[in-house]
């Protein structure tokens, strides 16, 4: 579904990301793990054709980019918009249905049941400046299941979330994957991974390793992604998660 031939990304002539070469199949469940300044978000800013590549390219297989549903951190969306949550999730629909096209009645249940499935029932009416993290949280995971892409693109998911609704939100995405859903998320937390996520990337500006979870997850490799190119500062840190 995914391919990576040689790639190198940057910004103004520096590279963020250095000659990855990986392939994603269709119905991988895939963290995306790194030390911060890895170049994670650059890869997914990438895949979705924001940013050209300076050497190498993307290959996106049968997919365009309609297939493809993003989910950013939920620090970079402006919640003084005025939408309620119903509005903020039916903006799913924008991308197949376009902004001029009315809502129907089965795009209004399937709105409905992405809210259910998210446990913000009964929440349609309120805005979103009146959610609390958590719950905004939820809504752009709503939103993700109204567009219903082939290839979940996801940025920090759980970030600033409580446990409670990362295991929520998790069982959303099993979900999802179980009806077929190919998906690729951002995790800092390594025991989230090891806990729910088959296949991991771990990026520190070039490939680490790239597989099964527990054989990508070592100490050595861990060890490995905290020194590249960001020196000892960030070693530290790396580690402590590793063991915890």
């Amino acid at each position: 579904m995914l391919s990576f031939q040689n790639l190198t990304l940057g910004y103004d002539r520096h590279p963020a990301v250095h000659h990855l070469s990986a392939t994603i199949e269709t119905g991988d469940f895939v963290a995306l793990v790194g030390p911060n300044g890895a170049g994670k978000s650059t890869l997914m800013k990438a895949i979705l054709g924001h940013i050209e590549p300076m050497e190498g390219r993307i290959e996106l297989g049968d997919l365009n980019r309609d297939d493809i549903a993003y989910l950013p951190q939920a620090s970079r969306v402006d919640r003084s918009f005025p939408l309620t949550v119903f509005q903020f999730a039916a903006s799913g629909l924008w991308q197949t249905r376009g902004l001029i096209q009315r809502v129907n009645r089965a795009d209004r249940q399937r709105v409905t049941d992405a809210l259910s499935r998210v446990g913000l029932h009964g929440f349609e009416h309120r805005t979103l400046d009146a959610l609390s993290g958590g719950q905004f949280q939820r809504l752009l995971f709503a939103r993700k299941l109204v567009q219903n892409g082939r290839l979940l693109l996801l940025d920090e998911p759980f970030s600033g979330v409580d446990e409670q609704t990362t295991e929520d939100l998790m069982a959303v995405l099993q979900a999802q994957h179980r009806q077929g859903a190919t998906i690729v998320a951002v995790i800092h937390n390594i025991n989230l991974v090891r806990r729910y996520f088959p296949t991991s990337l771990l990026l520190s500006r070039e490939l680490i390793a790239f597989g099964k979870t527990d054989e990508v997850l070592t100490t050595h490799h861990l060890n490995r992604a905290s020194t590249i190119g960001f020196g000892d500062h960030v070693h530290a840190d790396i580690c402590q998660v590793s063991e915890s």
